[in-house]
């Protein structure tokens, strides 16, 4: 088993990975600026406390994010740091090379970073989450209508996500992007919509619209979805339940 740290361990993808990871048996901290059970303090914007927190960690597993510059230079100041470790395994979005979306070309940049590094690594991209999909229709509680975006998506949970890293720790790196991961299901953001709808008990009508422009037409075309064999087996109506 390894000694494994977790960054973002305290986050939506973080709470679960954390746990596969500890009924593994593997030995787990969590990278976070704030003390706490299994916590280690340090910061990965400006880069204090990682040498400490990174010392007989084995592998590390970076699930933390930021919006804009601040993720690259996250990424930066921990690969500085990461030196030594024997796996690096970094999560990511699929379609961010697809996509012309301002937060996935930061994402893509930390990416690149990664792969000159000269660490051992492995980037995992995984489309939505359950939740930010039912986050995106939950925002809207005040709206008229539910206003669903004509784009395809392939959403999956995150627990089999959490799943899908516990297995990387375990594997070597690959020194490139495993294979993507998506759920079960192809569906129109009308549909998800709709048996979002259902789920809540909402009387609201779901409205449709589209939107100009190169990202909402990659969207549109699919390249938030995987190639090959779904991995997650939950679906949105699942989850929803």
């Amino acid at each position: 088993m390894s000694s494994i740290l977790v960054t973002g361990g305290t986050g939506t993808l973080g709470r679960p990975t954390v746990t596969q990871l500890g009924a593994a048996g593997h030995q787990v901290r969590v990278l976070s600026r704030r003390p706490g059970p299994d916590r280690v303090v340090a910061d990965l914007t400006s880069g204090a406390g990682l040498d400490a927190a990174l010392d007989g960690a084995e592998v590390v597993v970076h699930l933390a994010t930021s919006q804009g510059r601040r993720d690259v230079e996250q990424t930066r100041n921990l690969l500085d740091a990461v030196k030594g470790v024997q796996h690096l395994i970094v999560m990511s979005i699929a379609g961010i090379d697809r996509i012309p979306l301002a937060y996935y070309r930061y994402k893509l940049e930390s990416e690149r970073l990664v792969a000159g590094s000269g660490v051992p690594y492995t980037v995992l991209r995984a489309t939505q989450f359950h939740d930010l999909v039912d986050r995106v229709f939950t925002a809207q509680r005040f709206a008229p209508v539910i206003f669903a975006p004509a784009v395809t998506l392939q959403p999956i949970s995150v627990d089999e996500v959490a799943v899908r890293l516990a297995e990387l720790v375990t594997a070597a790196p690959v020194n490139g992007h495993a294979a993507d991961i998506g759920g079960p299901e192809r569906l129109s953001a009308r549909t998800l919509a709709q048996q979002w709808k259902q789920a809540r008990s909402s009387r609201r009508s779901v409205l449709p619209v589209r939107v100009p422009g190169k990202t909402f037409r990659a969207f549109a075309d699919g390249a938030a979805t995987v190639d090959g064999p779904a991995y997650g087996r939950i679906t949105f109506a699942e989850y929803l339940r």
